[in-house]
């Protein structure tokens, strides 16, 4: 098949996001529209790549920027969860093989020697696909990270643990706490997430407030939050972001003060959401609590996991991987 390597602009905003929302690509993520993609562009200098056959239909997208910390290397995506080149249905084994060597080929006339790259993980695509991870290992790739996020399959679910059913009924018992959703909670909550990370990590949010509602102005349907409010003062006392994806719900920006914790606020919460997932999103399948590692997977923080596993979540891996433009 006849194709072309075209370099992302602005001009093309709409044929490259008709891909990635109207299933033109197998990793369908809302993350990957240009919508999403750009909030951050003064960050990000993009250096995305399409693949377009004779009738100017997208074969595969790239999306992808130049390190920050190295104008030498491009990734794919440094500004987002993951990256790596998404396939139309439409794309065999051999002909990724053949993109993959083109697109390398055409980062290296550019002058760069390195590419970052981290795939979507499978649980994430419409039709799961791995066509790139091979070529990566024929084209001697280095495996630089391996993640594990948490993950619900809740087409199959495991039992919660004893721990986790006990801090439910505990705060059912009790009746403390009310679920409530929407932006309107937003800059409340955010105000007690920066206070917990500052507190016990001294680490601040990736989005700023500003960044985060923008972002659920763009996409309602995908980016929601969800809070567990005591019912006497409406005080928040846990809660989460929610990004939602065809198959995922992923959990982000988890956080519950000292009274939540105590009183099992965020298992409560997360009990209502596993609960009401098959009618909030009657589409989703996994339910993803993100991962539990630092130091580029070397590290497990390990009551983290356990917390996460305690709601009858298993390990999926999250793999990047450093490729030499040679």
């Amino acid at each position: 098949m006849n194709y072309t390597i075209k370099r992302y602009t602005s001009a093309d905003e709409a044929l490259w996001n008709a891909a990635v929302d109207n299933g033109g690509v197998r990793q369908a993520s809302f993350l990957f529209n240009r919508q999403y993609m750009d909030y951050h562009a003064d960050r990000f200098r993009d250096i995305s790549l399409m693949v377009l056959d004779d009738h100017e239909r997208v074969l595969a997208l790239l999306p992808a920027n130049v390190s920050r910390a190295d104008e030498h290397c491009v990734e794919s995506h440094g500004g987002l969860t993951y990256g790596g080149l998404l396939l139309s249905p439409h794309m065999t084994a051999t002909l990724t093989g053949e993109v993959m060597q083109s697109i390398m080929a055409w980062y290296k006339a550019q002058g760069f020697t390195t590419l970052k790259y981290k795939p979507v993980p499978h649980h994430y695509a419409d039709y799961p696909c791995e066509e790139d991870l091979y070529w990566l290992f024929r084209h001697d790739a280095q495996l630089t990270v391996r993640l594990i996020a948490s993950v619900v399959d809740l087409a199959q679910p495991y039992a919660f643990s004893t721990l986790r059913r006990r801090k439910v009924n505990k705060a059912n018992r009790l009746g403390t706490f009310q679920e409530a959703e929407g932006i309107n909670f937003l800059p409340a909550y955010w105000q007690v997430l920066e206070e917990i990370l500052h507190a016990r990590y001294d680490a601040r949010p990736v989005h700023t407030l500003q960044e985060m509602q923008l972002l659920m102005q763009r996409f309602p349907q995908n980016i929601r939050l969800f809070v567990a409010t005591e019912r006497t003062t409406n005080t928040i006392q846990a809660g989460c972001v929610l990004y939602i994806t065809r198959h995922v719900v992923h959990v982000q920006y988890i956080a519950a003060s000292d009274a939540g914790c105590a009183l099992g606020a965020l298992d409560w919460l997360f009990a209502q959401l596993l609960s009401q997932t098959a009618v909030l999103f009657p589409h989703v399948r996994y339910f993803d609590f993100g991962t539990c590692n630092e130091q580029d997977g070397r590290y497990l923080n390990e009551g983290l996991i356990f917390q996460k596993e305690g709601f009858g979540a298993v390990s999926y891996t999250h793999l990047r991987a450093h490729e030499t433009l040679s």
